[in-house]
């Protein structure tokens, strides 16, 4: 997995020629001509795509193809920011956000959720099953519990290890861009059918805040999904996303022309005139269209996203904003 600690270069600031290759900058629309087609943030995305390709590949529901993606990084304690095995808050409980979106503007999401491993599928189930678009808390656990969800431990003895030390050496928390900061996995996809649906879940910022909850389930900031326009993810630190709906930004900004990769780069901007201190954070959005086109923008170098279609399995890096100035 790729660090915060990977975005910051002493070149930052420095003009940069931008191409578009295999694994190069997707600056230039991409224009995907046939369906079905998923993309996903980072390089956790490749084998979470996968399992989403399994069912689009078959002709399924892209709800179903986002669920079972992000269920992989939900579910591998490698992945330390999602799910299993991601970074504790301060307290050294593992708390996580989930929401899930489909083409008719339905939507389930769950935050401060403990002890359950796939936050997603319960989310899906808040969609489903409930008049409501969000649980939280103990509300979520005891709703997930009725449906069937096992009660699980989600800190792993390497994390705990980690959070202990961190304790120890009493460091304060910070969202700005460190190796403790989340890299959230956020999942767009079309079937065969053109239909369009978003999932985005995380365990959060490391050594959070007890109770703190950021961007990644919150409908219009961590992921939005319009089926007769498109959608969005984000991923990086929430509350800069959460100041700015930076998901339901880039949306609308495609629903008024913009291609997927010049609205996530308009919703990075939003971010720069109106945080101060934006600099030292990372945002990285991606974005898919109605008709399969694809972009992404981020705020720092190092941001990379996952696509899959028939005819290509590529990891991508995004355009970033301080490599343009």
């Amino acid at each position: 997995m790729i660090s915060r600690r990977s975005f910051i270069t002493t070149s930052s600031l420095a003009i940069a020629g931008i191409g578009l290759s295999k694994h190069g900058f997707s600056s230039n629309p991409i224009q995907n001509n046939k369906f079905p087609i998923v993309i996903s943030t980072w390089n956790h995305g490749l084998p979470a795509n996968e399992a989403a390709w399994k069912i689009l590949s078959k002709g399924g529901y892209s709800l179903d193809a986002v669920e079972a993606g992000v269920r992989v990084p939900e579910g591998d304690p490698k992945v330390i920011t999602v799910g299993y095995g991601g970074i504790p808050d301060s307290e050294g409980k593992v708390t996580l956000d989930a929401c899930i979106m489909d083409e008719k503007g339905r939507a389930g999401s769950v935050t401060y959720l403990q002890h359950i491993k796939h936050p997603i599928s319960v989310a899906r189930l808040v969609m489903e099953k409930t008049p409501h678009v969000m649980l939280s808390g103990k509300g979520a656990f005891e709703f997930a519990r009725k449906n069937g969800f096992k009660k699980e431990k989600l800190l792993t003895p390497e994390r705990k290890a980690a959070w202990k030390k961190w304790k120890k050496g009493k460091k304060k928390f910070s969202n700005e861009i460190n190796i403790e900061n989340h890299d959230t996995i956020g999942m767009l996809a079309i079937d065969k059918d053109g239909r369009m649906s978003g999932a985005c879940t995380t365990s959060g910022m490391g050594y959070k805040m007890p109770g703190r909850v950021g961007d990644s389930p919150i409908i219009g900031a961590g992921l939005f999904v319009d089926g007769e326009i498109g959608g969005a993810a984000a991923t990086g630190s929430g509350e800069l996303v959460m100041k700015t709906l930076g998901t339901f930004l880039v949306v609308e900004l495609m629903r008024n022309g913009m291609s997927p990769s010049r609205a996530c780069e308009e919703a990075v901007k939003r971010i720069v005139k109106k945080i101060p201190d934006y600099e030292k954070y990372q945002i990285g959005y991606i974005a898919l269209n109605k008709s399969g086109e694809y972009g992404s923008f981020c705020i720092q170098p190092g941001f990379n996203f996952a696509v899959k279609t028939e005819d290509k399995t590529d990891l991508e890096d995004a355009e970033a904003w301080l490599k343009k100035l």
